[in-house]
């Protein structure tokens, strides 16, 4: 596993995860933790990654770092029910 660092063009750090090299060694994989972050530092969007698609549990923050929508995700695409709050922390309903 390598760790990859990709900045905004201003230098702030825009996504963290990790990778993989494929099994014919042509291309990098996305397999692990990843993190998205806002340019103020806070984190916008964090989730793993199995073999390049999206799983598990994911998280999307607005920049004050308020309680996250949330919700499940599988080969990329999301499923089953999510979660959204305001920034109060209270459940609300998506439209």
């Amino acid at each position: 596993m390598h760790l990859a660092e990709i900045p905004y063009e201003t230098g702030e750090l825009r996504f963290r995860y990790t990778r993989m090299l494929s099994d014919d060694c042509t291309r990098w994989i996305r397999h692990g933790l990843f993190c998205g972050y806002h340019r103020n530092g806070t984190v916008i969007s964090e989730g793993h990654y199995a073999l390049g698609c999206e799983g598990v549990v994911w998280r999307d923050f607005d920049e004050t770092g308020a309680p996250p929508t949330e919700g499940h995700c599988f080969d990329g695409a999301e499923t089953g029910e999510w979660r959204f709050r305001d920034a109060a922390g209270k459940p609300v309903t998506r439209s």
